[in-house]
């Protein structure tokens, strides 16, 4: 018999208790008994390290599932691990008086406390964003050796180690302490629901509405990711939860299996922008500008829904183009029937929106939403949650707060080096410095430097990174905070779907069983509106930051802009483009972006223009085909 069967049997064990124990802990400080801070922060980060170390291997070919020399390491980094957060937790109070005058242990433990999190970032994310971590500490180090235009006094391994560790300017930051509270209780409500059967619901619901159209599956996947992402979140999680049921639909309608992977990656991106659960980035965003969760909400969820109607604008014509057409209505479930057997699945969305209505904390929504969640199931056989579904939730939601909570810990450290050498200031005054004071340069070179981060980096951390090294630049070109935090979260998704590294398009391909690149190429187009929507929320008030009338105008204009230059980029409206309808869609796409009303007018004039041209050009050739 194998011997590494009862070894990984016993660690799978280990890591379920450890697991539910995290969750349990997080739910009771959720909605029981806040704790300080730094202990919230340093529990949630030291179990979270333990599990990094059970679960992942130091390199790809070590095999976790036996017993060998590697987990003499892996169990000397967990006890290293333990010691340094229980030195912490209790040594607390005497730390708070020291400030400043350090002892050698204290050192010690924020050198090995650094050194644990850049391995866990290099295990669990990649050598680049490990890389990144390194540099800004060799940066702060070897300070006074760099170039003139980034020259410091620098700092030594004493001060970097102990701001580090000790403090919440460092690896304790704002970025692990959104993810130790709204975060994790949040993936913890998409497991709980999608262990629940709360995820088919959703996905059953989308199809029962979609699946007639044209394209109908490939709608399906746009509608299901819309609503699976409105609780994970995740743009990969809802590519691989939404992707296994909707990718095999599309490729059996007749979509190529790359557009189909591409159509569920483009769709499932949007699931960090929608509310009321966006991505761990919004939850950050809140705190980094001093704004409500539900004020994030408010202004988040207009874009989002252009989001997804340019989505459902390239499917609807890549459909058209290749004449796909709907399911007969006999092989749908029914709308009636799959809201009267799984209503009980919006108790716990109401549950959330109303507590967030109502002013309540989003950690205790979250916390009530979990809880509605499992109280939902029971009223129904089929969903109820009993000891062994309620572990595997509680699990599973541990699991998956794994990467966010790593990559917030790692980008603490770079959070905490450009607080320390002020290279922020110097990074926006470059920004400024090549965008020659022109908004719209400034807004392309972050987009570009996204594009870069997004190589490397989880889109939690190219936000923190970006924002914090880029956005004062556009606030001191003029654009309000609000405004510059959404333009840098929206571009910090952009790596989800962009070549060269693209991991939603890249789920989808593995599901769908195409090629990588031609899924990301494919869904980089779909995901346009990723693109140029932050660019109008710079110019115009897309984010409800103006007069009535004219955030409506600019809705409009946005919706048909976006319309305009879905058609005119596949070529296709009412039915195949000319070369000048195309042109007209172009510019009707053009004047519809461009902040003025009388812009708008000359747009909305040309895409009659172009819809006129198709209709009477449909006329002509029926008479011809007849």
């Amino acid at each position: 018999m194998d011997q590494a069967t009862p070894f990984s049997r016993t660690v799978g064990r280990v890591v379920t208790v450890l697991a539910v124990a995290l969750s349990l802990f997080q739910l009771y400080t959720a909605g029981l008994t806040a704790l300080t801070a730094l202990i919230q922060r340093s529990v949630h980060l030291g179990a979270i390290l333990c599990l990094v170390f059970l679960i992942y291997p130091p390199f790809r070919r070590v095999r976790k599932d036996r017993l060998n020399l590697w987990w003499v390491l892996d169990l000397g980094l967990i006890g290293l691990t333990l010691y340094c957060v229980l030195y912490l937790d209790f040594n607390l109070l005497a730390i708070f008086e020291r400030q400043g005058d350090w002892l050698p242990q204290d050192v010690w433990v924020g050198v090995i406390g650094t050194l644990l999190v850049l391995e866990a970032c290099r295990r669990v994310i990649g050598w680049v964003m490990a890389g990144i971590c390194a540099l800004s500490l060799l940066y702060a180090y070897f300070g006074p050796y760099m170039p003139d235009v980034i020259i410091h006094k620098g700092y030594s391994v004493e001060r970097m180690a102990t701001t580090l560790w000790l403090t919440t300017e460092g690896i304790f930051g704002i970025p692990i302490g959104v993810a130790a509270t709204f975060v994790f209780i949040f993936v913890l409500f998409g497991a709980f629901l999608e262990v629940s059967g709360g995820g088919n619901f959703f996905i059953d619901l989308a199809h029962a509405l979609t699946g007639r159209f044209s394209g109908g599956p490939a709608k399906t996947a746009v509608i299901a990711s819309g609503f699976m992402g409105s609780v994970s979140g995740s743009a990969v999680g809802n590519v691989v939860a939404t992707g296994s049921f909707t990718i095999p639909m599309m490729k059996r309608v007749g979509f190529k299996p790359h557009v189909a992977g591409a159509i569920e990656a483009a769709a499932s991106t949007g699931g960090q922008l929608m509310p009321p659960i966006m991505g761990a980035g919004a939850f950050l965003m809140a705190e980094f500008t001093n704004t409500s969760y539900l004020e994030i909400i408010k202004v988040a969820f207009v874009p989002a829904l252009l989001y997804y109607f340019t989505v459902l604008l390239f499917v609807h014509f890549e459909a058209k183009k290749t004449g796909l057409h709907g399911q007969a209505k006999e092989n749908l479930p029914r709308a009636s029937k799959v809201l009267a057997e799984n209503l009980h699945f919006l108790i716990p969305v109401a549950v959330l929106v109303a507590a967030l209505l109502a002013h309540v904390s989003p950690m205790k929504a979250g916390f009530l939403a979990v809880v509605s969640v499992w109280a939902a199931s029971l009223i129904r056989s089929k969903s109820r949650m009993g000891p062994r579904k309620l572990l595997e939730a509680l699990e599973k939601g541990a699991r998956g707060a794994v990467v966010v909570s790593v990559a917030c810990a790692a980008a603490g450290i770079i959070v905490g080096m450009v607080s320390l050498t002020g290279i922020g200031l110097k990074f926006s005054g470059l920004v400024l410095e090549f965008s020659f004071g022109h908004e719209i340069l400034a807004i392309l070179l972050i987009g570009l430097a996204s594009l870069v981060l997004g190589m490397g980096l989880p889109v939690t951390a190219s936000y923190i990174v970006l924002v914090i090294l880029a956005g004062p630049a556009l606030v001191e070109l003029g654009v309000p905070l609000m405004v510059a935090h959404m333009i840098v979260f929206w571009y910090s998704q952009d790596a989800n779907v962009t070549p060269p590294v693209s991991l939603a398009s890249f789920a989808g391909a593995g599901i769908a069983g195409a090629p990588p690149m031609q899924t990301a190429f494919v869904s980089w187009k779909l995901a346009k509106g990723l693109y140029i929507i932050p660019i109008v929320m710079a110019y115009r008030p897309l984010l409800m930051n103006g007069p009535p009338m004219e955030v409506a105008a600019t809705m409009v204009a946005t919706a048909a802009g976006l319309a305009a230059f879905a058609a005119a980029l596949d070529r296709y409206l009412l039915r195949a483009a000319t070369w000048v309808e195309t042109a007209l869609l172009a510019g009707a796409a053009l004047a519809c972006f461009w902040p003025s009303l009388w812009t708008d007018a000359v747009g909305y004039l040309l895409l009659a223009a172009a819809v006129t041209s198709q209709i009477l050009r449909g006329r002509n050739e029926a008479p011809a085909a007849a």
